[in-house]
C-alpha cells in the first residue's frame, strides 16, 4: 500500500497534498491528507482533512495506522457505517463538543 501512496500522492516535505479515501469491505479505510486526528473513539473518529471535517461512523472502530508525518490514517473496525463531510458551521460545533468532552 505504500508504494501506491509513494505514487499516486504528491508528497512535499513530507505531507500529502492530496486526498483519497480507499474502502475496502466496509472493515477498512485508508485516507490521506489528513491534517489532524481530532477525536476517536469505538463508533466514530473525526478528522481534520485537507478537504474539510471528514466523520467517519462504525462499529467498533480502531485505529489501524497513523503516519503523521504523510498525513495517512487507516481505521478498522466491524463494520463502516457512514462517511460525512461536515461543513464549516457543523464542523466548528462537533471540535465544540468533542474538546467539552475531553477536557
Amino acid at each position: 500500500m505504500s508504494q501506491y501512496y509513494e505514487n499516486h500522492a504528491s508528497v512535499h516535505k513530507g505531507t500529502v497534498q492530496e486526498h483519497d479515501v480507499i474502502m475496502r469491505g466496509r472493515k477498512l479505510i485508508e485516507i490521506t491528507g489528513v491534517k489532524q486526528v481530532e477525536s476517536f473513539d469505538s463508533e466514530e473518529f473525526l478528522l481534520d482533512t485537507v478537504m474539510g471535517a471528514l466523520a467517519i461512523r462504525g462499529q467498533n472502530l480502531q485505529m489501524k495506522n497513523l503516519d503523521v508525518d504523510k498525513g495517512i490514517v487507516s481505521i478498522k473496525g466491524s463494520r463502516i457505517f457512514d462517511l460525512i463531510y461536515l461543513d464549516e458551521q457543523h464542523s466548528e460545533k462537533a471540535k465544540g463538543l468533542f474538546s467539552k468532552l475531553f477536557k
